[in-house]
Parts: structure tokens; sequence; C-alpha cells
């Protein structure tokens, strides 16, 4: 988003539910936008839609001769990986803006004819609060205190950076009978890297959670009670 638009209350950063199972408000996307600074990645809102995925042949291995068996599974050179985007499109603010090319009020980029550079993009899936500690269960009242522990210290991350990506295709749907208008494109990334990184991630307010709250549940679960 624009600069003049990203401190707006639409791009307040909210709390999301700690659970063992992996949810997309916890997954974070960063780009350079075409306002901004070329060494500074901010997160990119609205995106109501980020799908990778890849694919490569696997070629089966047969003899004549030996009946109709598989030798073997040989696999064949892995296709570029495809990220398919859907954002929300904004006046000041529309998907080129987010990936570092000035289209919309910004400049002339239109086309896909226009995009001649390369961007990343980063990706981030905060660690749920529980599944660091989980891991001292046997012990509740050990369990209790590292769970304190792992509040006050942050969040960790899995980080992951698209590299090299490219826009392969672009379209976006103005209809009578909706008023919301999105934009959806498909990028190829050249790699994919795994990134290390330390930084400790916290919510909004430490007093949007209630530990005594925690510390109970966690008890009652161990001493076989139902809550």
């Amino acid at each position: 988003m624009a600069n003049r638009d990203r401190g707006t209350y639409t791009f307040r950063h909210g709390v999301t539910p700690e659970t063992m199972t992996v949810i997309s408000s916890k997954c974070k996307l960063y780009a350079r936008p075409s306002d901004g600074d070329s060494s500074e990645l901010k997160q990119i809102g609205v995106v109501s839609n980020f799908d990778p995925s890849e694919s490569r042949t696997i070629e089966p291995v047969r003899g004549i001769g030996f009946g109709d068996h598989v030798a073997e599974l040989v696999p064949g050179m892995t296709e570029p990986m495809s990220l398919s985007v859907t954002r929300t499109a904004q006046y000041l603010s529309q998907i080129y803006n987010v990936f570092g090319y000035k289209g919309g009020m910004e400049g002339i980029v239109r086309s896909l004819r226009h995009h001649k550079w390369p961007f990343d993009i980063l990706q981030e899936l905060i660690i749920s609060r529980l599944d660091p500690v989980t891991a001292e269960m046997s012990d509740v009242s050990q369990f209790i205190s590292t769970s304190q522990d792992v509040f006050d210290e942050g969040l960790a991350a899995i980080v992951t950076s698209y590299e090299g990506c490219w826009f392969q295709d672009y379209s976006t749907s103005f209809a009578a009978d909706t008023a919301l208008v999105q934009e959806n494109v498909t990028i190829l990334c050249t790699d994919i890297v795994a990134v290390a990184d330390d930084v400790k991630y916290f919510e909004t307010s430490p007093d949007l959670f209630n530990m005594n709250a925690v510390s109970s549940i966690i008890t009652s679960v161990a001493q076989g009670v139902n809550v």
C-alpha cells in the first residue's frame, strides 16, 4: 500500500488465535513497495489469497520383456514455483505498487509489458505460542514456567524468500452485482530460499493476553479435567 494510506485503520495490526493448527492470519507477506526505500520490505496489506505451488514430472523406468512392471521412478526437473496472489484493489494502492512498480496514481505501469525488472517476496509463517512449549507436557510445573518464558521472549517464524519473481498473468474484474474489486496475479519465482532469522515477534499489547487463564487450562488438562 502507499505511504499515505499505510497508517489508516484499514491496516492496523491485530492479534490472532494461538492454535496448534496453522492459520492464515499468521502468514505475513512482505515486498518492496514503489513508494518506499528500495532496501526496506513492507508488509503487504489486504491480501485475500496467497497460493504457492510447484510441480515436476516423474518418469517411470520400464524394461521390455519384464511385463507391466515399473523398475524405478525418476524425478524430472522442477518447474518454477507459481505464486497466485489475490488482493483487494484500492485507489491509492494497486497490486503493481506493492511489488515495486509505479502504477495507478503513482505512474504509468498498466500492463505486463511494463514489467521489466524482477522483484522479491518474503513470507513469514509465525509459529504459535502453543507449539514451542508443548514439548514440556510431561512436567506440568516446568511446562507452565516455560510457557511464561516463551511469552516473554516472543515468537519465532518460518521465513521463506521467493527471489527473482516475475508476473506471469494479471486479471481484475468489475461487476455490476459485486462492489468489491480484486486484482489477481500469477507470479513465477526463480528460486526459493530458507531464511534463518532470529527476530522475535510480539502481538500488539501484553494486556490482550491472560497468562493465568492459560496456566489454569494447562493444569486442568494435565490433571484430566475437562475444560
